[in-house]
């Protein structure tokens, strides 16, 4: 596989690094081809894609440069496998890494992977099959975008930052890592691209804290009675404007007798005789200055903009195991118009 410095380098870190770690997947697709007793088809629907294993069009080494690549333009495409046994993630790091290269023009099309429950059925496997985490590069078009959605309470959650991925014909190597402080880091090529908490960067949870609100007499439970109307309202002698008409600045004397609009005055050469009766027109006034308004001035009991108190939200539940992923299976559910995308060097460890 054509290969950039950076993920050569990154491969030799990875190794130094998994003498400590315990690999629950690792796939390099170094076989001449695809282990179809690891590596299952799904067969939800008849058309979809064929992978096939090969170095693609350029490598340094046919063999060490194989990899599963996308073989059919237009295509959905679905292919799965197990892990070396469930990972619970409980108490541990995530570590989620793989390369991809776009040898074609991709046009629009995925290269992400996703992580599976261990009750996953991978011959039934389609894009609404229940997962744990997607991960991976996504190009239509324009949007380059690197995807990192979890599924939490049976919803998928997207990642709140745009993050762009590569859009070029070169090897790239992906790397999320999650730890158990619910802390993430994105890597290109061993590069961090993003880090930061699941709580503030994905809306797993609902907000803390909410408008403060007044509560009715009416309500059958605390819980109805919180959403009820807006209460802390501005105190009655707040002033939250910024400038003021000027208490110095008076109206002229005869301001508001100065007309709009005025007659024309009859030219000097008219002749009724020839020209007939002269009928006067209305004219713009340029003495007219529009309707009176005083100068403005700085507001000495300007407050600034109220600010509404917040109460804790009811709805807010803490949940220190965000996380945590129990996975089984990894796979690839993807939709190319131009194939040709070539994946290796798969890796799932704690």
């Amino acid at each position: 596989m054509k290969s950039s410095l950076p993920s050569i380098a990154a491969l030799a870190a990875c190794a130094a690094a998994l003498a400590r770690a315990e690999v629950y997947f690792r796939e390099d697709f170094s076989a001449d081809k695809l282990d179809t007793d690891r590596w299952v088809a799904s067969e939800a629907r008849p058309d979809y894609g064929a992978f096939e294993v090969g170095p693609g069009a350029w490598f340094a080494d046919e063999k060490k440069s194989r990899g599963l690549r996308t073989t059919q333009d237009y295509r959905f495409y679905a292919l799965s496998a197990p892990l070396e046994k469930v990972f619970d993630t409980t108490g541990k790091d995530l570590v989620v890494q793989f390369s991809a290269k776009n040898e074609q023009i991709i046009e629009c099309g995925g290269g992400y992977l996703k992580l599976m429950p261990p009750d996953f059925l991978p011959k039934n496997f389609t894009g609404d099959s229940p997962f744990e985490l997607m991960f991976g590069p996504d190009i239509c078009g324009s949007t380059h975008r690197l995807h990192v959605i979890f599924r939490y309470k049976g919803e998928g959650k997207l990642i709140k930052k745009d993050i762009t991925c590569p859009d070029d014909h070169f090897t790239h190597l992906y790397t999320l890592i999650v730890k158990p402080d619910q802390t993430y880091k994105i890597l290109v090529d061993q590069k961090e691209k993003l880090s930061g908490s699941l709580l503030e960067d994905w809306d797993f949870l609902s907000a803390k804290t909410i408008k403060g609100v007044m509560a009715d007499v009416t309500a059958k439970s605390a819980r109805e009675a919180v959403w009820q109307r807006p209460h802390w309202n501005p105190p009655e002698d707040w002033v939250d404007e910024e400038m003021m008409d000027d208490p110095q600045d008076t109206k002229p004397e005869g301001y508001d007798d100065i007309p709009e609009f005025i007659p024309t005055e009859k030219p000097a050469d008219w002749d009724d005789d020839a020209d007939g009766e002269w009928i006067p027109a209305n004219k713009e006034n340029p003495e007219y200055k529009g309707k009176w308004t005083p100068k403005k001035i700085k507001n000495p009991n300007y407050k600034g903009e109220w600010v509404h108190p917040e109460i804790p939200n009811p709805d807010y539940v803490a949940d220190d195991t965000i996380y945590v992923r129990n996975i089984g299976f990894i796979g690839f559910d993807l939709w190319q118009v131009k194939s040709g995308t070539i994946f290796d060097d798969i890796l799932i460890s704690d």
